[in-house]
């Protein structure tokens, strides 16, 4: 899966990852590979994805929207 976490300012990241978990504003939840197409809001959180290299890593979450669809995935943010 592709995944682009942007700001208004930056791009914070890019690049190929295994999980993204993230705090929707029902409750927070887990986009897998083949993850059904999907558009929600984010509450303050922590976003949490695992690279393809196996590495963890986080960024914390002031709030936003997250868009996946055929394993591409957009976070729009603020984020500290």
């Amino acid at each position: 899966m592709y995944l682009e976490i942007i700001t208004p300012e930056k791009k914070v990241f890019a690049g190929e990852v295994r999980l993204v978990q993230v705090p929707g504003t029902k409750g927070s939840f887990e986009i897998l590979h083949n993850h059904a197409p999907i558009i929600s809001s984010l509450q303050e959180g922590t976003v949490r994805y695992i690279t393809n290299e196996g590495v963890e890593k986080t960024v914390e979450l002031n709030g936003g929207v997250i868009e996946a669809k055929n394993n591409h995935i957009t976070i729009l943010g603020e984020f500290t």
